[in-house]
C-alpha cells in the first residue's frame, strides 16, 4: 500500500491547486448573489447567533477579510476558497483512512465534481461553507475513534460537530449518525466517559445559539419550525424539485454512483470494513430521507442535504476505487466534465445570458424570470444611482443623510453592499420581520427609523414590489419616482431599477422590542 504514496501524492496537491486557482478567479469576477451579500451583514453586525442561521459563516467572513477591512467579493469569498481546498484534502485523508491511498483520491475527485462542493460551498460564501469543513472534520474523527478507540478523537469529533451546528442547524446530524452507531453496532462505547465529555464539549459550542435565541424568544427556532413539517398534503412538485435538485447540485454522475453504491453496501459488495459503511449510512441516509420527506408536503432547498452526500462519495469512493473497476474511469472523468460544463455554461449565462431565459416586455417585469440576474448588475447600480442621488440632492429634493429602504432582505442587502455601502449610506428594512429577516436587528444598530425623515427606496424589476403598494401614503406624506436606472448585458437592458423618493415618515415599523414581544 505504501508504495503508491509517491505517485498518489502529486496528483492530490495538482488536484488542490488548480481547483483553488479557478475557484478563486470566479470568486473575485462573479457579483454577490442574494444570500451571499444578506450574508455580508453578518460580518458587519455580528452577533451570538442571528435570525435566519448560527454565527459562524459571519464570523468566518470577518476573519477572512480582516473584519471587513478588505470587503471585496474576492475577500467575503475567500474563506469558501480556501475551505473547500481544506475538505478536499480531509476527503482525500478519509478516504485514506477507510481503504487505501487510491480511494482518497477516488473521493477527492468526486468531491471535486460536485456541485455543492465546489460552487455552492468552495466559490459561494454561505453557512454550507463552514458546515462542510466541520462536517468532515468531526466525521473523520468518528472514523478514527472507531478504528483506533482513542479518546482524544472523540473529544476532536464532539469539537467539531458543535462548530459545525454553529454554522448550521443540520450539523446536529453528526450526532444523530454516531449514536445511531452506537446505539446499533457499539454499546460499550456508552459505558465510556469521553462520550459524554464530547456531547457536553458539543452542547458548550451551541451555547451562543441557545443564549441568542432565549433573548430573543426563540424567534430563530419557530422560523425554521415553520420552513419543515411533518404534515400536509402531498405535493409532487415540490417532492420531485427537490430529488432533482439534489441530482443536480451534488452531479448526476455523483448522484448515480452514490445510489448504487448504498445498494452495494446493503449488499456487503463494498470491500471496507463494515463499522465504516454502516457510519456512513446512518449519518447520511437519515439527513436525505428527512429533506426528502419534508419536500413531500412543502418546498425545500436542495443543498441541505449536501452535507449527507459528501458522505456518500466516501462510499462511492471505496466502490470504485478496487482495482478491478478501472472500467468505471470514464465515468469517473465524465463527473469532472460534467461540472466543468456546468460552470462554463452558468458563468457564460450570468455575465451574457446567451440562453434567453426571461420574456417580459413590461418595464416592471424585466427580468423576472431569469433567475441569473441575481448576481448580475448589481456592480452597474452603485455609479447610477449615486448620479441620480447627486441631482436630487443638489434641486434640494433630498439631503446627504437620507437613507435607503427594503422591505424585503434580498434585494435590500445588495442594494446596501452595491450601492449605499460605497456612499456611506445607511440602509433600513420596513416590513414584516418574516421579510426582511436580520434587518429587524440592524434597524436598532443603525439607529431605527426617525419620524419626519424622507429615504430613498429602489425597486427592482427582477422582484419588482410597488412602494405605494408596500407602504402606501399613511407611511409617507409623499412618494415619487424620480428615476429608473437601466441594467445592460451584452448591450442589451435586462431589468430596471426604479428610484423612489418617500417623503416625511408618518409613523416607522415596530420596534425589535415590539417584536420580541
Amino acid at each position: 500500500m505504501e508504495t503508491n504514496q509517491p505517485r498518489r501524492i502529486k496528483p492530490i496537491f495538482l488536484l488542490l491547486t488548480v481547483s483553488a486557482l479557478i475557484r478563486a478567479l470566479l470568486a473575485g469576477w462573479m457579483e454577490l448573489g442574494n444570500d451571499e451579500v444578506y450574508y455580508w451583514t453578518y460580518a458587519m453586525f455580528p452577533d451570538w447567533s442571528h435570525f435566519d442561521h448560527p454565527g459562524m459563516v459571519g464570523w468566518m467572513i470577518q476573519l477572512f477579510s480582516l473584519n471587513l477591512h478588505f470587503d471585496s467579493e474576492f475577500f467575503l469569498r475567500l474563506a469558501s476558497v480556501v475551505s473547500m481546498t481544506l475538505c478536499t484534502w480531509i476527503i482525500y485523508r478519509i478516504g485514506k483512512e477507510l481503504k487505501d491511498d487510491r480511494t482518497g483520491l477516488v473521493a477527492a475527485l468526486l468531491y471535486t465534481a460536485s456541485v455543492y462542493a465546489f460552487v455552492i460551498t468552495g466559490i459561494f460564501i454561505l453557512p454550507d461553507t463552514p458546515l462542510s469543513l466541520f462536517w468532515l472534520l468531526s466525521f473523520w474523527m468518528f472514523v478514527r475513534y472507531l478504528k483506533r478507540g482513542s479518546s482524544g478523537d472523540l473529544l476532536l469529533a464532539g469539537l467539531f460537530a458543535g462548530l459545525s451546528i454553529l454554522s448550521k442547524y443540520t450539523g446536529v446530524f453528526l450526532w444523530v449518525g454516531a449514536l445511531l452507531y452506537l446505539l446499533f453496532y457499539d454499546r460499550k462505547t456508552f459505558k465510556r466517559p469521553c462520550l459524554y465529555l464530547s456531547l457536553l464539549i458539543t452542547a458548550l459550542c451551541c451555547l451562543p445559539i441557545l443564549i441568542w435565541n432565549i433573548q430573543n424568544d426563540f424567534i430563530s427556532f419557530r422560523f425554521h419550525g415553520d420552513r419543515v413539517g411533518l404534515f400536509g398534503h402531498f405535493n409532487p412538485s415540490s417532492f420531485f424539485t427537490e430529488l432533482a435538485g439534489e441530482c443536480f447540485y451534488n452531479n448526476p454522475v455523483n448522484f448515480v454512483f452514490a445510489i448504487l453504491a448504498v445498494i452495494a453496501a446493503f449488499r456487503k459488495r463494498i470491500s471496507i470494513d463494515r463499522q465504516m459503511q454502516r457510519l456512513i449510512l446512518l449519518t447520511a441516509l437519515p439527513m436525505i430521507g428527512l429533506f426528502l420527506f419534508f419536500s413531500m408536503t412543502r418546498p425545500t432547498l436542495p443543498h441541505w442535504s449536501g452535507p449527507a452526500y459528501n458522505l456518500l462519495i466516501l462510499l462511492s469512493a471505496c466502490w470504485i476505487g478496487t482495482p478491478n473497476k478501472n472500467s468505471r474511469k470514464p465515468l469517473l472523468i465524465a463527473a469532472l466534465a460534467l461540472l466543468a460544463i456546468t460552470l462554463a455554461v452558468g458563468v457564460a449565462e450570468i455575465k451574457t445570458g446567451f440562453i434567453p431565459l426571461d420574456r417580459h416586455t413590461d418595464a416592471r417585469e424585466l427580468g423576472k424570470d431569469d433567475f441569473t440576474l441575481d448576481m448580475y448588475g448589481w456592480r452597474q447600480l452603485g455609479p447610477k444611482f449615486e448620479e441620480i442621488r447627486a441631482q436630487e440632492i443638489a434641486a434640494g429634493k433630498m439631503k446627504e443623510e437620507d437613507g435607503i429602504i427594503g422591505n424585503n432582505w434580498f434585494p435590500t442587502a445588495n442594494i446596501d453592499y452595491y450601492a449605499a455601502r460605497p456612499l456611506g449610506l445607511k440602509v433600513l428594512g420596513y416590513g414584516p420581520l418574516n421579510r426582511i429577516h436580520k434587518y429587524q436587528w440592524i434597524n436598532e444598530k443603525r439607529g431605527g427609523f426617525k419620524i419626519g425623515t424622507n429615504y430613498w427606496y429602489l425597486a427592482d424589476s427582477h422582484f419588482f414590489i410597488d412602494p405605494e403598494q408596500a407602504y402606501a401614503y399613511v407611511n409617507f406624506k409623499d412618494i415619487e419616482l424620480v428615476g429608473i436606472i437601466p441594467i445592460t448585458r451584452c448591450g442589451n437592458t435586462v431589468r430596471n431599477i426604479f428610484v423612489y423618493e418617500c417623503k416625511g415618515l408618518v409613523y416607522g415599523p415596530p420596534t425589535l422590542e415590539e417584536v420580541r414581544r
